[in-house]
């Protein structure tokens, strides 16, 4: 047996029995890929070089991003925000049947794609609806599964985290602005399979529609929600027209939350102190986990992992649609037991070439992947999103596990349509020549 083929063994078995054995993500990612360097000891000069790879592996200007859209999550989440976005979803769509099942899922949609964070929308969303839901005859299980796949569009429909996190494991083969235009139409499309879905059971199950709304409370609730809903225009609008970049873009965002914040005087000076540490405590561990993964991609190349990948698939698999479909069938798996940014920083550069090598775009991938992804934060055992919207819902994951899944049929169902039907990611980039 081969010293790459040992090294290779050692870095997978290493890393899912780390995980096995409940270790987290990152100090799994990073202790196996010590071990293995260290097995090559003779042509690579060991834990000099894993300190190394973390360093210049967040060396990058764009990821500067993330810390920003992160603290702009968490002044949105404290700023009132959400409560103006349900009111203002509840006056479009809350007067239909089951119309409060409606409201949550677009409410969850605009915050979560506001916020850039899933987790912040699962939350802030799920603290305001599933006690109304409830008073109007709504089960609560039924209003957290529906909260908690709602809560993962935010993270296709820019500003995405996610997707900074996906350019940067690309290369630069797909670009901030590109993917964040690509990720409106499948974002919207996800959200639209799940209030189909609702519809359907809210029909079945005869829960109740609210009182139509007249066209002046429509009109209050949408100027009291305006300027939240003008953040995604201000944020987006600006890069797509090279206003700014994406990480110039999520500096505005801060700021334009902070003023919106003490607008809305919701946000104290006394509050900012909370904020900026629950901000720092996030941002820390999103930042060791893109260090010990880009360690880890980067003896991925050292090891030739991708290249092998890429031989072994093309050569014993001849269509590329089984491909494509055995790719998705391996990103769901590990969506189901990893987070989503180690995920895409591993997978990527080991996924990517064989896309490439068969004629998909980077972009399209890329959208493909983060939707992928998003149906494992849904599932256990280690879907944090069904963790948080269940504790937000105040029930046992048990009890959530079975209206979920007419919600996660509906997002494999998108995922198929958006992996073979490119135009739906890429239409939109091409419209503002990404």
């Amino acid at each position: 047996m081969s010293i790459e083929l040992i090294s290779i063994l050692l870095l997978f078995l290493s890393f899912f029995w780390l995980l096995g054995y409940g270790v987290p993500v990152a100090y799994s990612i990073g202790i196996s890929t010590t071990l293995t360097i260290l097995l090559n000891i003779a042509v690579v000069p060991g834990i000099t070089t894993v300190a190394q790879r973390m360093t210049t592996g967040i060396d990058s200007f764009a990821l500067l991003a993330i810390p920003f859209f992160v603290l702009a999550g968490e002044l949105m989440n404290q700023g009132g925000v959400a409560n103006r976005l349900v009111n203002f979803a509840k006056s479009l769509m809350g007067s239909l049947p089951g119309g409060l099942a409606y409201v949550n899922t677009l409410a969850a949609m605009l915050f979560g794609a506001i916020s850039g964070s899933a987790v912040a929308a699962a939350s802030a969303i799920g603290s305001v609806m599933t006690d109304r839901m409830e008073e109007e005859g709504y089960p609560r299980p039924f209003s957290a599964a529906l909260n908690i796949t709602a809560s993962t569009t935010g993270l296709l429909i820019p500003p995405s985290n996610v997707l900074i996190v996906y350019a940067l494991a690309s290369g630069g083969a797909a670009s901030v602005a590109a993917l964040f235009i690509a990720g409106y139409i499948p974002g919207i499309l996800v959200g639209l399979a799940l209030m189909i879905v609702a519809a359907v059971v809210a029909r079945k199950r005869k829960f109740p529609k609210g009182e139509r709304v007249k066209l002046s409370k429509v009109w209050q609730d949408f100027r009291r929600a305006f300027f939240s809903l003008l953040m995604l225009v201000i944020i987006v609008g600006g890069i797509v027209q090279g206003v700014f970049t994406a990480t110039e873009a999520a500096a505005v965002a801060v700021f334009y939350a902070l003023v919106l914040g003490f607008s809305y005087k919701t946000i104290r000076f006394a509050d900012l102190s909370g904020i900026l540490l629950n901000s720092a405590k996030t941002t820390a561990i999103v930042m060791f986990l893109i260090c010990t993964s880009m360690a880890m991609s980067w003896l991925f190349s050292f090891e030739s992992i991708p290249q092998l990948m890429t031989g072994f698939l093309l050569d014993t698999v001849s269509s590329p649609i089984l491909i494509f479909l055995l790719i998705n069938l391996t990103l769901l798996i590990v969506g189901t037991f990893m987070d989503m940014t180690p995920a895409v920083l591993i997978f990527t550069p080991i996924f990517l070439p064989v896309v490439t090598q068969l004629g998909m775009d980077p972009v399209h991938f890329g959208i493909i992947m983060v939707l992928n992804l998003c149906i494992g934060l849904c599932t256990p055992p280690v879907g944090t999103i069904l963790f948080v919207g269940a504790g937000v819902a105040k029930i046992s994951v048990s009890k959530v596990i079975k209206p979920l899944m007419p919600f996660l049929l509906a997002m494999i169902l998108m995922l198929m349509v958006v992996t073979f039907f490119e135009g739906l990611s890429l239409w939109l980039p091409s419209l503002f020549n990404l």
